[in-house]
């Protein structure tokens, strides 16, 4: 079994900056693609961003390319994302997953670890 835990959200204003960080413990990541899904209220869950195993393959959803850098620290066993230019349609909870699998996926299904989530909001 895995356990992802999510930080690093919060509340700030448009145009700034956050990084998010997920830990993984229990069962070895090693070899999982990883990636970050949100969700805001009312909307369905969606893909934001992925990496794969080794790091050198990176996916990004339309809204927030330019934006948005997902990195991993396979040492630490923990993924990143940082937001900038943060804007107020940003605001969701934000996850992270893991998948048995060395490749990203766009979907949810795909994933078989979850985190809690971590809320991030940004006001106008």
């Amino acid at each position: 079994q895995v356990q992802l835990v999510e930080s690093g959200g919060g509340l700030v204003q448009a145009g700034a900056s956050l990084r998010l960080s997920c830990a993984a413990s229990g069962r070895t990541v090693s070899g999982y693609g990883m990636a970050w899904f949100r969700q805001a209220p009312g909307k369905e869950r969606t893909f934001v961003a992925g990496i794969n195993w080794t790091g050198d393959r990176t996916y990004y959803a339309d809204s927030v390319k330019g934006r948005f850098t997902i990195s991993r620290d396979n040492a630490k066993r923990t993924v990143y994302l940082q937001m900038n230019s943060l804007k107020p349609e940003d605001t969701a909870v934000y996850y992270c997953a893991a998948r048995t699998s060395y490749y990203v996926a766009l979907t949810d299904p795909s994933y078989d670890y979850w985190g809690q989530g971590t809320q991030v909001t940004v006001s106008s």
